[in-house]
């Protein structure tokens, strides 16, 4: 691989705001992290930031669209036909500013027959009975594309389909299949991710622990394979990966040093969901991890960016994970996700955090959801006080998987699988702590190792609802450093 330059960190959006004996704010939360009183169908437009389940997320002239399956707390298939509610089909979702969203309805009124029949008649006339992991892509021409999987649940018979408008918000007609997978194929067709490179050239990403995730080129014309029938090459594997969950492939551009990135999520959807990333020169690989290993049939890897975690003074997060990475109109990194309520991880909560790449080239995630707080220069007293910090960390407790996932309804973490808090005092005074003011990065010694590269940013504390000073990087193993100012 070669060697990476420096990166100068992108200017943040909107005026900055400069800093100087800064303390903590009080500022409400947007929303409540339960939303059990909403749940029913009845509420479907208050689910603006609820029922988000493996989000794909674009802006799209002045507004950001989202679509996502259409997994939903509670309510049954049975009260969506007396309802006349078409759930299953893929959920819409717009916003104008990342923090307030409108429910928008569903993508389709069915499933596209050609997916259906693929599915049922490979797997003994069962399966293909909902729309999973949309991706959308702006053609930039006045056409829209979006991607959407068929499956058999825990089985290789899948269909990844394609379908366009003229109109982000639909109507979405069928195009045809993309990718197709049956018990005898190496992988699994599901979870597709699309990025157009520097010379034109349109790839896919895509597949589960059913083989690891695979690359194929797509006809930019048309947005299907540019050999029929192509499934594409490996790109990413895990070491035991008959076993250990390995899906939702991400891929994203930094447009300021020109490397790609892929996103990807370990371990069971309803707990120990974590995103790991790896980079490359090339949209289509090879990737290599934090190490310098390439990720194609290798050892676990790393960074570990997101994990379970419980701040203190909430519930905590369980299922962080199958994210989106996509970009505002300055430049600027967002990265949305699922979150799954720990004491109920049937609902699924809509996380979107800032993204930062470190001056080493690794993309890192603020510790709070997004809420719109305008972007701050600290200065090095802004960091003195007591801090809450998290190090993420991944799952340590071995669990025995089916289908690469735990039962459905198996939501509770196990001993030694939460990442908890714990609280510090800084003081930029002393030798412990290095802040570079211009550039925004902190090095700082935590126990027994100095961690460099810590990226401080303003943000809002959702468990103690205040605007206050984040940072977030990576330690010398590769696993996340949160931390949050609290007094």
């Amino acid at each position: 691989m070669k060697p990476l330059l420096t990166l100068l960190l992108p200017l943040l959006t909107n005026s900055f705001l400069f800093a100087g004996n800064f303390s903590p704010v009080h500022a409400p939360n947007k929303w409540s992290d339960d939303y059990s009183s909403v749940a029913k169908l009845d509420s479907l437009k208050k689910w603006g930031v609820y029922n988000v389940h493996d989000p794909s997320c674009r802006l799209i002239g002045d507004k950001y669209y989202m679509y996502s399956t259409d997994a939903i707390y509670h309510p049954t298939r049975e009260e969506a036909r007396r309802k006349d509610i078409p759930v299953g089909f893929i959920q819409m979702r717009s916003s104008k500013n990342l923090t307030d969203w409108e429910f928008d309805g569903w993508v389709f009124d069915s499933i596209p027959k050609e997916a259906v029949d693929w599915v049922r008649s490979n797997n003994n006339g069962k399966g293909a009975v909902n729309v999973w992991a949309p991706y959308i892509v702006d053609c930039g021409n006045g056409n829209y594309r979006l991607y959407y999987c068929v499956s058999a649940f825990g089985k290789k018979t899948s269909f990844i389909g394609l379908a366009e408008s003229n109109r982000p918000e639909g109507p979405w007609q069928h195009k045809g299949a993309v990718v197709k997978t049956d018990q005898n194929s190496k992988m699994n067709a599901i979870d597709p991710s699309v990025i157009t490179d520097d010379n034109g050239r349109v790839w896919m990403h895509y597949g589960s622990y059913f083989g690891g995730l695979y690359c194929v080129e797509l006809n930019p014309a048309t947005g299907l394979p540019v050999r029929e029938g192509d499934q594409g090459h490996l790109v990413a594997r895990r070491a035991n990966w008959r076993k250990d969950n390995l899906e939702a492939p991400e891929i994203f551009r930094n447009g300021h040093s020109g490397m790609y990135y892929l996103f990807y999520s370990y371990d069971p959807l309803m707990t120990t969901y974590n995103v790991r990333v790896a980079r490359a020169d090339n949209a289509e690989g090879p990737f290599y991890d934090f190490f310098g290993v390439e990720v194609s049939d290798t050892t676990n890897n790393y960074p570990v960016l997101t994990a379970p975690y419980k701040f203190e003074g909430h519930p905590g997060w369980v299922g962080t994970a199958h994210c989106s990475v996509f970009s505002d109109k300055e430049g600027n990194t967002f990265m949305a996700h699922q979150g799954r309520y720990a004491p109920e991880s049937g609902m699924m909560d809509l996380h979107i955090r800032q993204v930062f790449f470190t001056p080493s080239g690794w993309p890192v995630v603020s510790p709070e959801r997004y809420a719109g707080v305008n972007p701050i220069s600290f200065k090095a007293d802004d960091l003195k006080g007591e801090w809450e910090i998290i190090r993420v960390r991944e799952p340590r407790a071995e669990r025995n998987l089916e289908a690469g996932q735990i039962l459905w309804g198996e939501g509770n973490l196990l001993d030694g699988e939460w990442n908890l808090s714990e609280k510090i005092e800084i003081d930029p005074e002393s030798e412990d702590c290095v802040f570079n003011e211009e550039k925004q990065i902190l090095s700082l010694r935590i126990g027994d190792e100095i961690i460099k590269e810590l990226i401080v940013h303003s943000g809002h504390d959702w468990e103690r609802e205040t605007d206050t000073v984040l940072f977030t990087g990576l330690d010398n193993a590769g696993r996340s450093v949160w931390g949050k100012r609290i007094k």
